[in-house]
């Protein structure tokens, strides 16, 4: 929870809300996403490149001491969720052909 300007406490966005995020910026670049709500384990956004389906990648976003942040699927991390569009490019730029 985060406090909001009048003083009350106000929910904070969810891990699929920041990868929904992502995938809306990365269908902006061209590349194909999916939402995956595995079983028993954390959410993640299946991209591709439709060009080049062998480019293909599970980002995730997870919350940190100093934030949330979008992740790659080998556990390096991407760019702050703050900052989305940062995050679109980078995946972006890996994926493509």
């Amino acid at each position: 929870m985060t406090p909001d300007d009048t003083g009350t406490a106000a929910p904070s966005k969810t891990r699929i809300e920041y990868l929904e995020e992502l995938g809306a910026e990365l269908v902006e670049r061209g590349l194909r996403v999916r939402l995956t709500l595995p079983r028993g384990q954390s959410p993640s956004l299946h991209v591709m490149n439709p060009d080049a389906a062998a480019l293909t990648e599970n980002i995730l976003a997870e919350q940190g001491a100093d934030g949330w942040w979008y992740w790659w699927s080998w556990a390096e991390r991407i760019a702050p969720a703050a900052d989305v569009a940062s995050a679109a490019d980078r995946v972006a730029r890996v994926l493509s052909a």
